[in-house]
């Protein structure tokens, strides 16, 4: 039960929940989630952390960036199972739509300057 508990807490942040929106979009590195979000980017890190935790999502280093994606294939069964399911209900949400269509505009060179 322990960790259903923590699934569910993890699930239970508007910005995870739409971080979880913007990953279903591309794979985003910290500073796109960041500039799409509007939060430090500490905050957004830890976010990040906590969705990895649970195994909602994955990261894979890539040069100087890491990328997040969501962990479609794996990783705790429940996880696995409930992530379509908040997908489908994100459709719905104003603000997962909004960050959905920012994912499409924001670029990792020109925030970080590289």
């Amino acid at each position: 039960m322990r960790d259903l508990t923590r699934l569910f807490k993890a699930l239970s942040d508007p910005n995870r929940l739409r971080i979880i929106a913007m990953l279903a979009v591309r794979p985003l590195c910290v500073c796109e989630i960041t500039a799409v979000l509007g939060l430090s980017t500490s905050t957004v890190s830890k976010h990040l952390s906590i969705l990895r935790d649970v195994d909602l999502i994955l990261d894979e280093k890539d040069g100087k960036w890491v990328n997040y994606s969501l962990n479609r294939n794996g990783g705790g069964d429940f996880a696995a199972e409930i992530l379509p399911l908040v997908e489908s209900r994100l459709d719905g949400e104003s603000a997962a739509q909004r960050d959905r269509q920012a994912v499409h505009s924001v670029d990792r060179h020109s925030i970080c300057g590289t």
